[in-house]
C-alpha cells in the first residue's frame, strides 16, 4: 500500500533541485514544471472545478517558492510538503467560502478500505460504507482518503496533516475501527 518510494538516487536529485532553487529562486521552475501536475491532480480530486484548482494551484507554488528558504529534508518527498501547502490552501478556501469539500471515491480504493475493515461481503458494504463514511468527521474522511484512495504513505499523511506519521497511523486505525463498528449494523 505504500506509495512512494524514491530510490537513494531520485532523492540525491530531488536534494539538489532543492538546494538549487534555496540558493537561487529563479532555478525553482525545475521543481515547479516537476511537480504542477500532481499538485494539480491532488487539488482538483477535492473541488472538482478546473479553474478553482488552477488558482488554488498557483497559490500553492508562489507559496512554496516564498518559503523554499524554510524547507528541510526529512525523509519524505518534497511533494509532501507542497501537498502539505496544497491541502491547507483547499481547507481555507472550503473554510472561507462555506462550501463542501469533494472526496473522490474509486473502486480501488474501496476494495482497499473494505479489505482493511475485514468485512465479508464486499460487494453489498460499499454503498454501505459510502452512507457510514458521511457520518464521519471532515478531518476523518481526509485521513482515509490520503490512505486509500491517494495511496499515501503514513509518513506522507503526517507531513501533509502536520501531525507526526505514528499519529497518522493511529488516527487512521481508529477511524478504522469506528467504521468497523458502524459497519456492524449493516443491513445487508
Amino acid at each position: 500500500m505504500e506509495k512512494y518510494h524514491k530510490n537513494e538516487k531520485e532523492l540525491i536529485e530531488e536534494q539538489l533541485l532543492i538546494k538549487a532553487a534555496q540558493e537561487d529562486p529563479a532555478r525553482f521552475d525545475v521543481l515547479y514544471n516537476h511537480y504542477y501536475r500532481s499538485v494539480f491532480v491532488f487539488i482538483y480530486k477535492r473541488t472538482d472545478d478546473e479553474e478553482l484548482t488552477a488558482d488554488i494551484t498557483s497559490q500553492v507554488f508562489l507559496k512554496a517558492l516564498i518559503n523554499i528558504q524554510k524547507f528541510q529534508f526529512r525523509g519524505v518527498p518534497f511533494s509532501a510538503w507542497l501537498y502539505r501547502i496544497a491541502f491547507n490552501e483547499v481547507n481555507l478556501y472550503f473554510r472561507k467560502s462555506n462550501k463542501v469539500c469533494h472526496v473522490n471515491i474509486e473502486k480501488e480504493g474501496m476494495n482497499f478500505l473494505v479489505n482493511d475493515l475485514e468485512t465479508n461481503e464486499k460487494e453489498s458494504a460499499y454503498q454501505y460504507l459510502l452512507q457510514k463514511m458521511q457520518e464521519l468527521d471532515e478531518e476523518d474522511v481526509q485521513l482515509l482518503e490520503l490512505r486509500y484512495f491517494e495511496k499515501r504513505s503514513f509518513a506522507e499523511i503526517g507531513v501533509i496533516c502536520g501531525i507526526t506519521e505514528n499519529n497518522s497511523k493511529v488516527k487512521v486505525y481508529r477511524i478504522l475501527d469506528k467504521l468497523k463498528k458502524m459497519m456492524k449494523g449493516n443491513p445487508l
